[in-house]
C-alpha cells in the first residue's frame, strides 16, 4: 500500500491512499494520481487575498467538501451568458453544506428551504473578496455535484 499525504495551508489534509488491489490490477501511480489530483489557474479577484489571479492550486478530486474547505466548482447556468465551449470553473469558499442552518446574513438572497437549513445536494459557496464574487449571495445554492475537487495546497508560479 503507498501513502501520499498533502497538505494546505487551511491545515487540510487530504490522504489519498492506492490500495493493493489498484497495484495488483497494475494501476501505474501517475495514472492514478493524474485522475485524483488537478492543477488549476485561479482567475479573477474573487478569493484574495487567499488566492489570487494567477495563481496555481493543486485540486483532488473526490473530497467531500466541507464549512471551510476552498472548491472548484462548475458555474451555474446563467441564462444570459454566453455559450462557451467548455465549462467556466470558480474557486470559491464553503460557507455551509447540507443540514447546516442557512447563515443569517445571506439567509434572505436564497431560496426559502425547510427549517431554514440547507437542502441535500447544496452547498453555500462564497468567494472571500466579496465585492469582486460571483457566488451564493448572488446565483443561490450551488449543486455538490458540480464540485471538480477541493483545493489543497498553492503551487509555485511558473
Amino acid at each position: 500500500m503507498v501513502l501520499l499525504a498533502l497538505t494546505a495551508a487551511s491545515g487540510l489534509v487530504i490522504v489519498c491512499i492506492v490500495s493493493a488491489a489498484a497495484l495488483t490490477m497494475r494501476l501505474p501511480l501517475a495514472a492514478f494520481l493524474g485522475r485524483r489530483l488537478v492543477v488549476v489557474t485561479v482567475r479573477g479577484q474573487s478569493m484574495a487575498p487567499a488566492y489570487r489571479d494567477g495563481d496555481r492550486i493543486l485540486v483532488c478530486r473526490g473530497v467531500v467538501p466541507d464549512r471551510g474547505h476552498v472548491v472548484v466548482v462548475e458555474r451555474p447556468y446563467l441564462p444570459r451568458a454566453r455559450l462557451e465551449p467548455a465549462p467556466h470553473w470558480l474557486i470559491k469558499r464553503v460557507a455551509g453544506v447540507p443540514g447546516d442552518a442557512v447563515p443569517r446574513d445571506i439567509g434572505p438572497l436564497l431560496p426559502a428551504s425547510p427549517g431554514g437549513r440547507i437542502p441535500p445536494g447544496r452547498l453555500i459557496l462564497l468567494g472571500d473578496n466579496e465585492a469582486a464574487s460571483l457566488d451564493s449571495r448572488q446565483l443561490g445554492y450551488f449543486p455538490a455535484g458540480r464540485v471538480l475537487g477541493t483545493a489543497v495546497r498553492r503551487l509555485p508560479r511558473r
